[in-house]
């Protein structure tokens, strides 16, 4: 196999094809497919991935470029993985590279240097003999420079190097560089312990530093850093050089993994007596492991059920056999939580993935994986791309979070990616959750048939676990009406039963977890007297004020101005903050109840890197009474002491234009519902709402996930939404409307065009068989984000009908006119946000 295919790391639908290179006899030994290798590309060295090996090319083998060079010594990504790449492309309409770019982690995500060196057998000319002495003798050593270092360094000689490179006397070659490299670590290992005696007493009384720094490598014979070492002495790296020097030990370089958990123990777990409808859950899932069949499971539990300890001793049967597992979360808040149980009963053999590691910290733990050093993966929705290589199970708990969907491209939801893995080790798949996707959950139990269904490539084992550990009750959910509490004066952010139970809580020592689905003070900024609102002026959007900060942000593109002392428009003083943001609700919890501990967990502050469980600790060591927060203290949290849940507006995505505000509305607050009462103390839930009477709120107060799923899947069918048809969203971006309107025209019409040349029915709702329908193009809910209009088109289709591939070809024979207006095109199949 001489020949390469290569994917070139250029993220364009144009050019979203293999490329062949000749393999140079070098490399011949390294190249495989997954292989990281450097390639001339169009007068550039780019990064590309092999993606397969020929020896027949598509072209003459003399037009053929030659690869540069192979960039790992292993490659990066498994066949299974190039793979499961070239699924994911097809699948959700983006490039192959960046399908697989996905998978890679960011140290390998390389870029291309340019250096500078003298050419071959070149004297420096006499004509540049007044250049900077430093820069002529850097480069007259021969050795190839940074061409960015020279910049930096020697910026007054930019116009002496394009001199040089014109006239020859200098070259510019480029190469593929990592962001990242591995950590090294100078370390020192001891000589034999007669070679070291023999230094000490050649060394007698002389040189005392020499001789207390081998007296300790003696009585500590373990290989030890050059700095600790030295540290531990009271001496210098200079010291320790001469033992080295003089025979009487070794220094070189040793990997050092960045560990995130460095210093941390976790107590050791076994295996708990499972209950018999936990044995019960655990039994087909265990099964399947052991028969090596892909089979995915809906492990639908009521918080506090015990799904996390099926999750450890299924993980447990597939390490058995030699197997590997991933287990993914779905918020960070999740993970200490998590990654203290599955490290205190796996230990070492546990790695850790998600987005607050640092870059280095992630290529460690991402080599720790690939070298064999881990066997089970925790992390949030990019470890489903783990480089195992026997994997027997994956675990997504917590499968309903809209965060495993990747919202820029690809946008991958990791519930199908970890189903399309499965099938190709032959793995298992358990989807965990209180309340599970409505996709999921009639895919499972139905209603789900060919005709009307979303269409699913795989259909879960539905595995009920309806009842608490140790049959502790759920907690009493009681509503309140806001709409009363105004009728009788209360015009507080509490309610009167809230404020009442807060104050039992406060008299009992118990704690709080308190739910605001908003960041920020105030939720917008209005002119009581010309009605202005501070809007972005790069987004059309309101502006949420940050009092700690005094000033407007726009969460979308972070622009950010100062707190208004009068309107911009009148120049009228009343100008007033609306809305409640956890801010707000903090400042109010300090005047209501003096003295009350609170931690406030929100965007805003677990910016830092272990924010997260730095307040979580706190909490669990019962420093604070209230955990105050957003939706990220919603779920998964387990804290014994917490007897009282309250909800803040429970009401605020309803009015989102959103077909699935109502059931993540559900969602949250059943899942925030089962912080309270997990343990021996009961639990107490008060949600607080202007809407009582809605079937996703009424439903919480008796936790009946049966009861609003019948009534939101009634509505669902009528109007064709999943689980009864599929969606596909193209949002389209320019700085000029019209532009915009004319390419969604063409986009609509033609997709409808080639529905009616395969006879397929044009409308979906309300309907069965083959069927498809197109939306639009219309101005997208948030029409303008950081300076571009945004026009949406909506797909919608029923049955075995490849829209996809027809949205896909549309698109190709639209590049050209996109290319030529500067208009981006974005697809999302099975789009999870709709704004």
């Amino acid at each position: 196999m001489s020949v390469a295919r290569v994917i070139v790391d250029v993220p364009s639908r144009d050019i979203d094809r293999p490329f062949d290179y000749t393999i140079p006899d070098r490399l011949s030994g390294w190249v495989e497919v997954g292989s990281r290798v450097a390639v001339p590309f169009g007068g550039r060295t780019l990064q590309g991935i092999v993606v397969g090996l020929t020896a027949d090319p598509e072209f003459d083998r003399s037009r053929l470029k030659e690869l540069i060079d192979v960039l790992d010594a292993l490659p990066p990504l498994s066949a299974e993985l190039v793979e499961l790449g070239e699924w994911m492309s097809r699948r959700w309409v983006c490039p192959l590279t960046v399908a697989l770019q996905a998978m890679l982690p960011s140290a390998l995500k390389g870029k291309a240097e340019k250096y500078i060196a003298l050419s071959y057998g070149q004297a420096w000319p006499a004509e540049e003999l007044l250049a900077d002495g430093g820069f002529r003798q850097l480069l007259e050593k021969g050795d190839p420079v940074k061409l960015s270092y020279l910049l930096q360094h020697y910026p007054h000689e930019a116009d002496t190097i394009k001199r040089m490179l014109r006239s020859g006397a200098l070259m510019e070659t480029q190469k593929v560089e990592d962001r990242l490299s591995v950590r090294t670590v100078l370390t020192v290992f001891p000589g034999s312990e007669d070679v070291m005696r023999s230094g000490i007493a050649e060394l007698g009384k002389r040189a005392p530093k020499q001789r207390e720094a081998l007296e300790y490598l003696l009585a500590n014979p373990e290989p030890i850093p050059q700095q600790q070492l030295a540290e531990a002495v009271g001496t210098t790296i200079g010291t320790i050089k001469s033992l080295a020097d003089k025979g009487w030990a070794e220094i070189r370089p040793v990997t050092e993994d960045r560990d995130p958990y460095a210093g941390r123990s976790f107590a050791p777990t076994k295996p708990m007596q499972l209950t018999p409808a936990q044995q019960g859950a655990y039994e087909p899932i265990a099964k399947a492991i052991q028969e090596e069949r892909s089979e995915v499971f809906l492990l639908h539990g009521v918080t506090g059920s015990g799904k996390t300890e099926i999750y450890l001793q299924s993980i447990q049967t597939c390490l058995a056999m030699g197997k590997e597992a991933i287990v993914l979360v779905p918020e960070i808040a999740l993970t200490p939580q998590m990654v203290e149980r599955f490290k205190g009963r796996f230990g070492e053999r546990v790695a850790v993935m998600h987005s607050r590691l640092s870059n280095g910290e992630r290529y460690d733990e991402w080599r720790k994986i690939r070298e064999g050093r881990a066997q089970v993966v925790v992390g949030a929705r990019s470890a489903i791309f783990a480089p195992f290589g026997r994997i027997g199970l994956i675990v997504i708990d917590e499968e309903h979070e809209t965060t495993y969907k990747q919202e820029e491209s690809p946008k991958y939801h990791a519930r199908d990616v970890a189903a399309e893995r499965a099938r190709l080790h032959g793995a298992a798949v358990v989807l965990g959750s209180a309340t599970p996707s409505l996709e999921t959950y009639s895919a499972a139990v139905g209603p789900y048939d060919k005709d009307t269904a979303a269409g699913r490539a795989w259909q879960p084992v539905y595995v009920p676990l309806p009842e608490r550990v140790a049959a502790r009750p759920l907690p009493k959910v009681s509503i309140v009406d806001m709409r009363e509490e105004l009728k009788l004066g209360n015009r507080a952010m509490f309610s009167r039963a809230l404020a009442q139970a807060i104050e039992e809580r406060l008299e009992r020592q118990e704690q709080m977890v308190l739910l605001l689905n908003r960041r920020g003070y105030s939720t917008f900024v209005m002119c009581r007297s010309c009605g202005y609102t501070a809007s972005c002026p790069h987004c059309d959007i309101a502006l949420t004020y940050h009092r700690g900060s005094q000033n407007l942000r726009c969460h979308y593109c972070g622009y950010a101005e100062r707190e208004p002392e009068v309107c911009p428009s009148c120049q009228s003083p009343h100008i007033r903050f609306f809305g409640t943001g956890t801010q707000k609700v903090e400042e109010a919890l300090a005047q209501t109840f003096p003295g009350i501990r609170v931690i406030r967990m929100d965007v805003d502050t677990t910016t830092e890197k272990g924010s997260h469980e730095k307040w979580l600790t706190q909490f669990r060591e019962r420093k604070a009474d209230v955990l105050l927060g957003t939706q990220m203290v919603a779920k998964g949290l387990d804290f014994p002491h917490v007897t009282l849940v309250g909800v803040l507006a429970a009401d605020s995505a309803l009015k989102l234009p959103d077909f699935r505000s109502p059931e993540r509305t559900f969602q949250l607050l059943t899942q925030v519902a089962g912080r309270a009462g997990r343990h021996e103390l009961p639990g107490e839930v008060i949600i607080q709402t202007y809407e009582p009477e809605h079937p996703c709120i009424a439903t919480v107060e008796h936790h009946d996930y049966a009861g609003f799923t019948e009534q939101e899947l009634r509505h669902r069918r009528v109007l064709g939404y999943p689980p009864f048809g599929r969606l596909i969203t193209l949002t389209l971006s320019h700085e000029q409307v019209p532009v915009l309107h004319t390419l969604g025209e063409s986009f609509a019409s033609k997709l409808r065009a080639k529905a009616e040349a395969e006879g397929v029915r044009q409308t979906v709702a309300s309907g069965t068989g083959l069927s498809l329908e197109v939306l639009g193009p219309v101005p997208s809910p948030i029409p303008r984000l950081k300076d571009r209009y945004r026009y949406q088109c909506m797909v919608k289709y029923r049955g075995e009908v490849d829209a996809i591939g027809w949205t896909s070809a549309v698109l190709r024979e639209l590049a050209d006119a996109m290319k030529r207006s500067g208009v981006t095109a974005s697809v999302d199949v099975d789009p999870q946000m709709m704004l």
